[in-house]
């Protein structure tokens, strides 16, 4: 029995001459893994155009218990993306986001406030027009929020140290050495103002904007052992001065 999902393309994965691996996050079951058919005809090269990754498409799931990889039939785009994958900029930021999700989502269960926020997301950037150096950052911080490791801003005081293990800000020094300084804190309240109509007010420089990366990836490391290291923050750090 066949049962309607909309997703949110992850990444592909070639498995065989005939076969790759789509991995998607669904509305309705979490993450989940499917068999996409591979070829040379032309509706083989439409269905891969469909399955870019950050596209989002509603299809229809034959889902058999017991079973981590499953099958479907009539994928189509759920939205029309017009600038991520035309723009090296957004196309970079796509990359991140994709490896990210990627590494850091692995439940198979509803999360309607989580699949929401991103696919509101992958909209936002393909229509944005400024601030798009700001976009990875901004989605970082907010998408902690959904994962549950979002840092407690409210703990926040001037002269606190912030606490990368526990997520809080505290009067005295933490004894471990995950930890960002009184002087260096206050960038944590600052990325909690950034929204998404106001990315642009925000101006860092080449090495503030990848100091900020390697600190909310380190925190996000800290709180998902899966996020590892990823390769494309490297090529944001190139892009964006």
């Amino acid at each position: 029995m066949y049962e309607k999902l909309n997703g949110i393309v992850l990444y592909v994965l070639r498995y065989s001459d005939k076969n790759s691996i789509a991995h998607i996050l669904t509305n309705k079951r979490g993450r989940m893994a499917f068999m996409l058919p591979q070829g040379n005809t032309k509706n083989a090269r439409m269905r891969n155009a469909i399955f870019m990754p950050l596209s989002t498409i509603e299809f229809e799931a034959k889902i058999l218990p017991g079973r981590d990889l499953h099958t479907f039939r009539d994928a189509r785009p759920l939205t029309t993306l017009s600038s991520i994958y035309s723009e090296p900029s957004k196309n970079a930021i796509a990359m991140f986001i994709s490896e990210l999700l990627s590494r850091s989502i692995q439940e198979s269960e509803e999360n309607h406030p989580l699949f929401n926020f991103i696919a509101t997301s992958i909209q936002l950037l393909d229509t944005l027009e400024s601030g798009i150096a700001n976009f990875h950052i901004w989605f970082l911080y907010n998408l902690g929020a959904f994962l549950g490791i979002q840092p407690d801003i409210e703990t926040y005081r001037e002269g606190y140290w912030f606490d990368m293990v526990n997520g809080t800000f505290s009067r005295e020094c933490p004894t471990h050495q995950h930890r960002l300084s009184p002087k260096d804190a206050p960038a944590i309240v600052l990325l909690s103002r950034m929204t998404s109509r106001n990315l642009h007010h925000f101006r860092f420089s080449r090495t503030q904007r990848g100091e900020i990366l390697d600190i909310a990836l380190a925190y996000y490391r800290l709180h998902n052992s899966m996020v590892g290291n990823l390769r494309s923050p490297e090529i944001l750090k190139q892009l964006f001065i």
